[in-house]
């Protein structure tokens, strides 16, 4: 026992470090967060003092703040945040579970699968508003599932799901293709909005449904953090360790594409965000300790700090999926080449 001692003292030291570094991670993005969030509402197009959008915040009647900050940068900047929270953590959950990097809902069909019901509902319906993030919803699920169980022979393998998520993209994404280009131009220009990821025209209203899929799915997900930690170590690991794998699977996936789902018929497909955010807590905090709360942290970052990129420090105005997209596409070349030559995982 005495002999002992000395290696369970560094473990717990080591271990206690770990935890440390985690919270300092998180306190850190955090009060970035709410930096950046700030300053959405401080600094646009014009100047707004911060007196004024305390005002406003509280429910008062502020001339021109009123507008500028309640009814234009509020909806957008909360929006954001409440999407890139669903995004990260819905991505990183699918890249945990399946221990790939790779394995992203933007990779494997389920922003395909809304993007393709929502442009369906858009151009050949001629329908607006909430039945389009309806349908979005409906059709991310049923991708989701479909394509779990057509990679689900003798278990599910993360490169077999991979593979069978990117067909069914492919196949998706040729539909969308059809479809737009037998689109009528007045419903040709709100399906390509749609389709690039926006925020643009936010609203509060559209805040509350969204807000309440995080804490719906975003609380399930939670709810098997310890599993998922445990998925980590690989899947004979976790079975010994108690995880019911095939439980644990359809209720993570079940979670993580409802808020995927709930973001995307809200804000349309923000290209990368699910994607990238999982890589970048890996890398912020370290093989120890869970990662979806990092994830979503970063997730709403990309899109916050994304939006107000591309809204006021480049020449023109951009969407917040294209700066994302800019962002994510040389990512996701580096890491298709580390994955290939090391085999990489989250």
């Amino acid at each position: 026992m005495t002999m002992l001692s000395p290696i369970i003292t560094s473990l717990v030291e080591n271990r206690n470090r770990h935890a440390r570094k985690r919270v300092t991670v998180i306190s850190i993005l955090t009060v970035l967060l709410i930096a950046i969030f700030c300053l959405a509402l401080v600094l646009g197009q014009s100047f707004t003092p911060p007196v004024d959008v305390a005002r406003v915040l509280m429910g008062k009647d502020v001339a021109g703040a009123s507008f500028t900050v309640g009814q234009l940068r509020l909806p957008r900047a909360l929006l954001s945040v409440l999407a890139g929270l669903s995004f990260g953590l819905g991505g990183v959950a699918f890249q945990i579970m399946l221990r790939n990097p790779l394995a992203s809902p933007d990779i494997i069909g389920i922003s395909s699968g809304a993007s393709a019901a929502a442009v369906f509902a858009i151009v050949v319906l001629s329908l607006k508003g909430p039945i389009v993030s309806v349908f979005a919803v409906v059709a991310g699920l049923g991708v989701a599932l479909s394509v779990y169980a057509l990679s689900s022979r003798n278990g599910v393998a993360g490169t077999r799901l991979i593979l069978v998520g990117i067909g069914v993209s492919a196949m998706l994404e040729s539909i969308i293709a059809y479809i737009l280009s037998t689109a009528p131009a007045w419903n040709l220009q709100e399906a390509m909005r749609w389709l690039t990821g926006s925020v643009n025209g936010a609203q509060l209203s559209q805040a509350l449904p969204l807000l309440l899929g995080l804490i719906v799915f975003g609380g399930l997900l939670l709810s098997r953090q310890r599993d998922l930690e445990a998925l980590r170590l690989g899947d004979d690991t976790a079975a010994a360790l108690g995880v019911r794998l095939g439980v644990t699977r359809i209720v993570v996936i079940v979670a993580a594409v409802g808020m995927i789902a709930f973001a995307t018929a809200v804000t349309g497909p923000i290209a990368f965000v699910a994607f990238l955010a999982g890589p970048i807590a890996a890398r912020i905090v370290g093989n120890s300790g869970s990662l979806l709360i990092p994830s979503a942290l970063i997730g709403a970052l990309l899109v916050l700090a994304g939006d107000y990129v591309g809204q006021f420090l480049l020449p023109s105005r951009y969407p917040v999926g294209v700066v994302t997209g800019a962002l994510g596409a040389p990512y996701l070349i580096f890491l298709i080449i580390r994955v290939n030559r090391t085999g990489g995982s989250l």
